[in-house]
């Protein structure tokens, strides 16, 4: 090797040292920040209590006991945080392939309106409301709670909600923005106490477990005219957990929940999208495809065991079986209603007096239609 080849070689080499470690640097830089950045959302991250106080609002003036002479009209509703049924989310396909991320600003408002007109027409003493956004970048970080009101009567005054996903910032690439979802219940009488119970987990690791679903009860007493208090409560259990126990765990936390309030004597009833088919043939009714959401024999026996139901096992498993059914999957999948998934259970201190899934006018409001049913005390 002659001298010059030899200089080359060595100023070659004299180059490549420095951008080799200034490319270090910079890839040392970008893995600090991005480390740094998700422990912040970590530490930031919703993380609540097994049983938590939550706050009552009351917008209105001196609003009024639960009057114990008249029944009780509730309608539970997912209204799937107000996107309508014009698109199909990555969500909605169990491989994530769905073509939308989120809806428009007017889809959001449509769908408003088009909730507020059926609350109106039922006119239910109280709601139990699922899917409701709240600082979501998905519908424009609004408050949902508040943009509903503002379409009811002062009457709908009292309210309460609690959080099951709440993020500042979600890492996955068809979110990549701030996510807030509530519970809410919503009454005409005076709420005396709001408290929310964490439901079991679906299993992640660290890494994911702040981002994902913190599945709750948000529980209410209802103040009645004797002094007495009617429970109420609004739920969403989880969605796409077969493999794990999670839907077992869910139930059994829900039936222990329920119990307790059986043997202190007090009536309640509890509303919400539970993610599950019934006992019977709901799930030999289904194509192969969507049996894939669930599993053969279902998780929520526990509750249709021990607890009466709106719908009933007699309506999910009659002659009219389709009356009852209260999901409409979006896109493809249905083109119509073809599960029932959402129910109210109540305590045997009440009985159901007449009780509907309002379907004539909902199917395209939301992929759920609301269960609505009026209680009267039982007999002693």
């Amino acid at each position: 090797m002659n001298s010059v080849t030899q200089r080359k070689n060595e100023s070659g080499k004299g180059l490549r040292r420095p951008i080799k470690i200034v490319l270090l640097v910079l890839a040392a830089l970008v893995g600090s920040l991005f480390f740094l950045v998700l422990a912040l959302v970590w530490l930031f991250s919703y993380s609540p209590s097994a049983v938590e106080p939550v706050a009552v609002y009351t917008s209105g003036e001196g609003l009024p006991p639960l009057p114990t002479d008249r029944p009780v009209k509730v309608l539970s509703w997912n209204v799937q945080y107000m996107a309508g049924k014009d698109y199909v989310f990555f969500y909605d396909l169990l491989d994530g392939s769905g073509p939308d991320t989120r809806p428009s600003p007017q889809a959001v408002e449509r769908t408003l309106q088009e909730v507020a007109r059926i609350v109106l027409d039922e006119d239910p003493d109280i709601l139990l409301l699922q899917e409701l956004d709240d600082g979501a970048a998905r519908t424009g970080k609004g408050d949902q709670v508040q943009q509903l009101l503002a379409l009811l009567p002062r009457s709908y005054s009292a309210h309460a909600s609690a959080f099951y996903w709440k993020a500042p910032f979600v890492p996955h690439p068809k979110i990549l923005g701030s996510v807030g979802m509530k519970l809410t219940i919503i009454s005409k009488y005076r709420i005396s106490r709001a408290t929310r119970h964490q439901l079991p987990l679906m299993p992640d690791n660290f890494i994911v477990r702040p981002f994902n679903f913190k599945r709750a009860v948000l529980e209410v007493g209802i103040e009645r005219s004797d002094g007495t208090e009617l429970v109420v409560m609004s739920t969403h259990l989880d969605a796409f957990a077969q493999g794990t126990d999670t839907m077992e765990k869910q139930v059994a936390a829900v039936g222990a929940l329920l119990d307790g309030l059986t043997a202190q004597g007090k009536p309640w009833i509890i509303g919400g999208d539970f993610n599950l088919l019934a006992p019977g043939p709901s799930y030999s009714r289904l194509p192969p495809k969507e049996q894939q959401y669930f599993n053969p024999q279902t998780e929520i026996a526990p509750l249709f065991d021990s607890f009466a139901s709106v719908p009933s096992i007699d309506d999910i498993n009659g002659a009219d079986f389709a009356r009852w059914f209260t999901q409409f999957p979006n896109g493809v999948r249905a083109v119509g209603p073809d599960r029932t998934i959402d129910y109210l259970f109540y305590s045997p201190l009440l009985k159901v007096a007449e009780s509907q899934v309002r379907n004539h006018d909902t199917l395209y409001i939301s992929d759920h239609l609301p269960v609505v049913a009026t209680f009267l005390p039982s007999a002693p």
